[in-house]
């Protein structure tokens, strides 16, 4: 009888298949059963912000009981970066600004999409948060009822996946790299 169903499933309703693979809060190479780390380094499309984990060591931060909220830049975000920036920031004397950079992609607690739309209501139009990097990040909601990120140098990254479950948080895809405001000292 399954497998009936199944059949009939596929052969008479192929475009609520093909809807539910374009659902925003899936991704199906991140298990919840993983941590953030593991998910990451497996995700085909994170595998920048996965190298700079490992450079940074905080791996071990990212992979404890948490919970985490992240929001993870997919390869191609990165490209908007300036010239030498990327390439700098793989060096070693450049340990702190990467650290900086990678800890400002993370917020305490477990943040679903539906709880940074509650903070942005309640904000009257804007939520802040405080990331572990201790710099503020800020939310909107955009005319087409995106959750966009906005970096402390006004950088705008928006939420294209959201809420994927971790055994020790969640993970958001962001489509830019969240540049944190540089600290005076």
């Amino acid at each position: 009888m399954k497998k009936l169903l199944l059949f009939i499933s596929i052969a008479f309703c192929p475009p609520l298949l093909l809807a539910q693979t374009n659902d925003k809060s899936s991704n199906t190479t991140m298990l919840p059963a993983n941590d953030i780390v593991k998910n990451i380094s497996t995700a085909p499309n994170t595998h920048t912000f996965y190298i700079f984990i490992q450079k940074t060591n905080l791996s071990l931060t990212y992979t404890s009981r948490g919970p985490i909220t992240i929001f993870v830049p997919v390869d191609s975000g990165y490209s908007d970066m300036p010239t030498g920036k990327f390439d700098s920031l793989a060096k070693p004397a450049h340990i702190w600004e990467l650290t900086d950079l990678v800890a400002y992609h993370a917020i305490a607690g477990q943040l679903k999409a539906r709880d940074i739309q509650k903070k942005i209501n309640k904000g009257k139009g804007t939520a802040t948060f405080t990331t572990l990097s201790g710099g503020k990040l800020f939310a909107k909601i955009d005319s087409n009822s995106n959750i966009v990120l906005i970096d402390g140098n006004g950088g705008k990254s928006v939420i294209n996946q959201f809420d994927i479950k971790q055994n020790n948080g969640i993970v958001h895809l962001v489509s830019k790299v969240l540049v944190p405001k540089k600290k005076l000292i």
